[in-house]
């Protein structure tokens, strides 16, 4: 319970620290006043706080998330002072506006980037071999009743010869929950038997389809990264998770995947335990697909995110005069009422995730 609860802060705080952090510096970098940086939120005046030039620099005791405020800006606290001075973020220009509502969505992906470069440096590559050679046989899994084991050599499945693992793994994909017959080659003597696939859901596009499995690996062959390698990989693998979240989001509108799907921090603190009895490399992989998640999130032109705010400066700048100040606390209003609608039908998924 405490490594969760352990795992689930140093997760949370690490993220939310550099998304800020990006808001921060691009705030900086264009002359805007930051008033407060705060770490979790600081309910009630209870929390630990500090000045420094004119920066109220803060801990609060809650841990989920934290914020930013600059001058001059209608915002989630809906604070609507605003005196024009050159030093708030009103003043400013359009692409300098864009610049520090989007810097921490930035920094959440150079994060994941960075992450990824240091797992892939610091723990090499494994290359899979094409051949249909077995090179791990999972405990349980129909491979295993079957009999399968390492160095076995897969030949057919359902009478269809196959040349690598690619074209193995196809025909094993299209028969989830079905009978299929494998033969495989061990010691130079051929063995034929057949087996009933498990499923599985994999996401196709923005479409969730079942998958059969049987519960086998391909041999690994390892080999040590360089650091440009490392960097390429983070980057790959920074834009497989991003499209994969995109793809996941898309399936979510078009109803083709439920709502129920969706996890919250009680699920992040549950998995961030379980990783973290796994290994650091384990729990830095998945700060990495939740800052990536995080980003791509506070991208989407809600009110309230990242993104809604991006979406009024672009609307400002293109008809060239501030949106009337009622119309803007009415969208960050709307905007919060739906984000903590969506935050407590999360929460509910997540406890009955719990109790199931």
């Amino acid at each position: 319970m405490i490594l969760t609860v352990l795992s689930f802060i140093f997760v949370i705080g690490v993220l939310v620290f550099f998304h800020e952090m990006g808001h921060f510096l691009a705030a900086k970098s264009v002359g805007v006043r930051v008033e407060k940086f705060y770490l979790g939120f600081n309910f009630f005046g209870l929390g630990l706080k500090k000045m420094y030039k004119g920066t109220e620099y803060g801990i609060g005791l809650f841990p989920l998330g934290g914020y930013v405020k600059l001058a001059g800006i209608i915002d989630e606290s809906l604070d609507t002072e605003c005196t024009g001075a050159p030093d708030e973020f009103k003043s400013k220009n359009m692409f300098q506006k864009i610049w520090i509502m989007s810097a921490g969505v930035i920094m959440n992906f150079l994060l994941a980037i960075l992450i990824f470069a240091h797992l892939t440096y610091h723990n090499g590559i494994d290359d899979p071999d094409p051949r249909a050679i077995v090179g791990k046989v999972y405990p349980e899994y129909p491979a295993d009743k079957l009999g399968l084991q390492e160095s076995d050599e897969i030949l057919s499945v359902n009478g269809i010869q196959v040349a690598d693992w690619e074209s193995m793994t196809q025909e094993i994909h299209s028969h989830p929950k079905e009978e299929i017959e494998i033969s495989w080659i061990r010691n130079g003597e051929i063995t034929t038997a057949r087996i009933t696939t498990k499923s599985t859901s994999q996401l196709l596009g923005d479409e969730l389809v079942e998958r059969g499995m049987i519960g086998i690996m391909p041999i690994l062959n390892h080999r040590e990264a360089g650091l440009f390698e490392s960097f390429s990989v983070g980057y790959r693998q920074t834009y497989h998770f991003l499209n994969l979240t995109y793809r996941s989001i898309m399936a979510l509108f078009k109803g083709n995947v439920s709502i129920k799907e969706m996890a919250g921090p009680i699920m992040i603190a549950k998995i961030a335990g379980e990783t973290a009895s796994a290994g650091w490399g384990a729990l830095l992989g998945l700060m990495a697909f939740i800052s990536i998640n995080l980003g791509f999130i506070n991208i989407l032109p809600v009110p309230g995110l990242d993104g809604g705010h991006v979406v009024i400066a672009l609307i400002e700048g293109i008809i060239r005069r501030d949106i009337p100040l009622k119309v803007k606390m009415g969208i960050q209003q709307t905007g919060l009422v739906l984000l903590l609608l969506l935050f407590i039908t999360i929460m509910v998924n997540d406890i009955q995730r719990l109790f199931q």
